[in-house]
């Protein structure tokens, strides 16, 4: 049975190093700075034969206020709300603190099944912590060390009986069923993978707000205050019938500002994400639309070779709203030539203005991104390329396209076979790319064009010629006989 663990406890006691070592992954960023993870974080986690679902929370704070501790507090609360059994965390070399009384007293009263877990615990280290902890009441406390990975014996123990109970309780209210499942059901039963989708751009622009409206509920931390995300969070749900997995990066700002080692890790985190979506939607703030680092998140997402869209956030506040589209496109194509054609939507994140436009967009460029074309249509194509305008000379070399083919999707890649490609000049390959974005409808996504070198050489020459006595040898030879 799958169940659902959250690890919960203040700042800095080591749930993010745990998280990583149940998920066997470094999802999580861990460093020594307290207060790293804001947002809930999600993985699929194995301890021996338990498979189970754990969230990472933000540390417990006793603000209660609309301050960003306050509402960091307020969604590890509702994180202990969903879970079916809350790993408490307490620090054994610090020892057991107020705050840790405090959140011991709320675990009781919120959840059915805590178990108590005395991190820093290695060797003999923290033996004094670990007495303290008898005294929260939760119990025996379990032993651990999340960096090393000592003590996981121990927790997989109390995790063990706790998972038969709930297994137990859930089929007691299942209904029972008697339906017959046909062979032909099961053969066209086809199981699809979510469409993995990247939300980013500069700090404050509304990503995270933006994926709260898709999912319809508050799951992202979210606030005035710039950087709020540090992790780069995915979340898989069911966006008007689409299986989508969507990913909450942290802000990108210019690389000279980034000094903290903290923020440069939010964003290789971030550039990870890039990396594995599909679909990015580069998200702008209306009010500063275009600024010289929005150009720089677009570029990175045409150089990784994703399907983007382009998306102008807090639609909702502006006024001469025509003439500022009018203005949107006209710098879109002036400022992202190697990007023309991509969706522009505006949307309102915060009223969810424009979400399905942004959807239906999501939807196109992905499928532009699949296209493929066939090698007749293409070779008919560069016939009628080469006709209208016929590649140069230079060096007085004249250079010939033979044949040309597709060699990938996922972006649509093209490789043409020609004599001298090192002398081809890079404005006809433009003049190839562009025509093949207008020709076969592929706006804005990203095209790989390769140009090969083929020999028109006589196949056989270069072979040794046999010499004057080998081929009167051979004619004596034919005479004798």
């Amino acid at each position: 049975m799958s169940f659902t663990l959250a690890i919960v406890g203040r700042p800095n006691v080591g749930k993010s190093t745990l998280f990583n070592r149940l998920v066997g992954k470094r999802l999580a960023l861990v460093d020594d700075q307290p207060g790293v993870t804001r947002d809930l974080r999600e993985g699929e986690a194995r301890l021996g034969p338990l498979r189970f679902t754990v969230i990472d929370t933000a540390g417990l704070e006793q603000a209660t206020d609309d301050s960003l501790q306050g509402r960091m507090r307020r969604l590890t609360e509702r994180a202990v709300d969903m879970a079916d059994i809350c790993l408490f965390m307490v620090d054994a070399r610090t020892g057991v603190t107020p705050t840790d009384e405090v959140f011991a007293d709320i675990l009781r009263r919120r959840s059915a099944h805590v178990i108590l877990a005395a991190n820093k615990a290695e060797g003999n280290a923290g033996e004094a912590g670990v007495l303290d902890a008898y005294a929260l009441g939760l119990g025996e406390p379990v032993r651990l060390s999340a960096e090393h990975g000592e003590g996981l014996d121990d927790l997989y123990t109390l995790l063990a009986p706790l998972a038969e109970e709930l297994e137990a309780k859930t089929a007691a209210h299942l209904p029972e069923t008697d339906v017959d499942v046909s062979d032909d059901a099961e053969e066209t039963a086809e199981r699809t993978k979510p469409l993995q989708v990247a939300v980013i751009g500069r700090p404050n622009a509304g990503k995270s707000t933006l994926i709260n409206k898709i999912l319809g509920e508050d799951r992202l931390l979210t606030g005035p205050e710039a950087g709020i995300t540090r992790d780069a969070i995915s979340l898989t749900t069911n966006w008007s019938g689409t299986e989508m997995r969507i990913w909450d990066t942290a802000g990108m700002r210019k690389k000279a500002k980034v000094q903290e080692k903290l923020e440069k890790l939010s964003v290789s985190d971030g550039l990870r994400a890039v990396k594995f979506a599909e679909v990015v939607v580069v998200l702008l703030d209306a009010a500063i639309p275009f600024e010289q680092q929005d150009l720089r998140i677009a570029d990175l997402a045409e150089r990784e070779g994703r399907a983007v869209v382009v998306a102008v956030n807090k639609w909702d506040v502006e006024d001469d709203r025509q003439n500022k589209l009018r203005d949107l496109k006209e710098a879109f194509e002036r400022l992202l030539p190697q990007l023309r054609g991509a969706p522009l939507v505006t949307i309102s994140a915060k009223t969810g203005r424009g979400i399905d436009r942004l959807h239906g967009a999501i939807l196109r460029a992905y499928d532009v991104w699949n296209r493929r074309v066939t090698t007749a249509q293409l070779n008919r194509w560069l016939t009628e390329m080469l006709e209208a305008h016929p590649p140069p000379a230079p060096q007085g070399k004249r250079i010939k396209l033979r044949y040309m083919t597709q060699a990938k999707t996922r972006p649509p890649g093209f490789v043409v076979m020609c004599s001298h490609p090192d002398k081809m000049p890079e404005s006809y390959n433009r003049y190839l790319v562009n025509g093949l974005r207008n020709d076969f409808d592929m706006p804005g996504t990203p095209i790989r064009l390769t140009l090969r070198s083929q020999s028109d050489k006589n196949p056989y020459r270069g072979r040794k010629k046999p010499g004057p006595s080998k081929l009167r040898k051979h004619l004596d030879g034919k005479r004798r006989k």
